[in-house]
């Protein structure tokens, strides 16, 4: 008896000790390891375990005591650049630039002792490159995990990115295209931080149902499965990773586009737009059966081709709720008239607020 006792201890020795492979850090420690964060978003572990946060928005939180805590963020491309923006006691701090040739870590500072919180957010989208997490160091660090709740993900392009929307460090026309990103400030998280929920963010900057602002692809459907949205990429994301409660897309401002003069463009087919926005609705739905689908308009497009665009949308809905009679109806929105005020005819940070203040109902009534 024993001997069986001595074994069955053993096995649950080892057993323990493989559990423990993950690295995760005690509570109360003064540096915090990558791999002991709970990313929230779209992301992947290298082979050091760093965290390479790729999608807009893409967040982790922590603690720690005291004033001080360190970032240790890098870029695999040394002449690039690219964003963080983060949180402090829940309130909004500043974006922090991130600069491929510097390993100086992002400091992050309090006005006082004690114990406080920090969520840090990726500025910038997929199509920007990773930023990689090394880890943290300072005082009574414990990884956040991000407390239970609906999820709404965003699927849509440069608008639901917040690309082109903040140019108060950069003006518009001035630096490379991401230094006006502001992922935070866009409509999406800030309908989900106003009904305190949470939200991921899958979006592409040019990119619609059919084709892109001035080529004929690729498109969402072709890139929606790939971690980081690239179309040649063999990284596939697990899209049962989240169970969105809402999915929101936002598709249509590019495939009504004029283009850049430069590729040759056939003109917008209804036809093609409609059917494939219907396939894309129906692989949403078969992944996320219990979700409402909700389909947007564009705050950038006016005239005409705002009432195009709502028209089709309206057949996108009319053929998936004919197709799915016993399941939730697909929900829509149009977006009221507006005149974007930011980069290249982008909403800017202030017009996302009036976006978001028009959707939180909506979305409301949809939870």
């Amino acid at each position: 008896m024993k001997h069986k006792l001595f074994h069955a201890a053993i096995i649950l020795f080892l057993l323990c000790c493989d559990c423990s492979f993950e690295e995760k850090a005690p509570a109360g420690s003064n540096t915090l390891a990558a791999s002991s964060l709970f990313p929230f978003g779209r992301y992947a572990w290298n082979e050091k375990r760093d965290l390479e946060l790729i999608s807009s928005a893409i967040n982790f939180g922590f603690s720690f005591s005291g004033t001080e805590c360190k970032v240790f963020a890098y870029l695999s491309d040394s002449a690039a650049h690219n964003y963080l923006q983060y949180e402090l006691d829940g309130v909004y701090q500043k974006r922090i630039k991130i600069v491929g040739h510097e390993r100086s870590p992002m400091v992050i500072t309090a006005g006082s002792k004690g114990l406080h919180t920090v969520w840090i957010y990726k500025a910038t989208e997929a199509h920007t490159g990773p930023i990689f997490i090394e880890k943290i160091t300072g005082q009574d660090l414990k990884p956040l995990k991000r407390a239970p709740a609906p999820l709404i993900e965003f699927i849509g392009n440069s608008i639901t990115c917040g690309a082109a929307a903040d140019p108060s460090e950069t003006p518009c026309g001035a630096g490379v295209y991401h230094d006006q990103h502001n992922a935070y400030y866009a409509y999406g998280p800030r309908v989900a931080r106003a009904l305190s929920i949470n939200f991921i963010l899958s979006s592409v900057s040019g990119i619609g149902i059919y084709r892109t602002w001035n080529m004929d692809g690729p498109s969402m459907p072709q890139v929606y499965e790939k971690t980081d949205f690239q179309v040649d990429s063999k990284r596939l994301w697990p899209l049962e990773t989240y169970k969105p409660a809402i999915v929101s897309i936002a598709l249509g401002t590019n495939d009504l586009s004029n283009g850049d003069g430069k590729h040759e463009r056939s003109p917008f087919d209804s036809a093609v737009f409609v059917g494939n926005y219907i396939k894309f609705v129906q692989f949403v739905k078969s992944k996320y059966p219990n979700a409402t689908i909700a389909l947007l308009s564009s705050p950038m497009i006016n005239g005409e081709t705002r009432v195009l665009l709502q028209k089709c949308l309206t057949a996108v809905k009319e053929n998936i709720d004919a197709l799915n009679l016993t399941n939730k109806k697909v929900a829509l929105y149009f977006f009221k008239p507006m005149q974007a005020k930011g980069c290249t005819g982008h909403p800017n940070v202030e017009d996302h607020e009036i976006l978001a203040t028009e959707l939180i109902p909506f979305f409301k009534s949809l939870l």
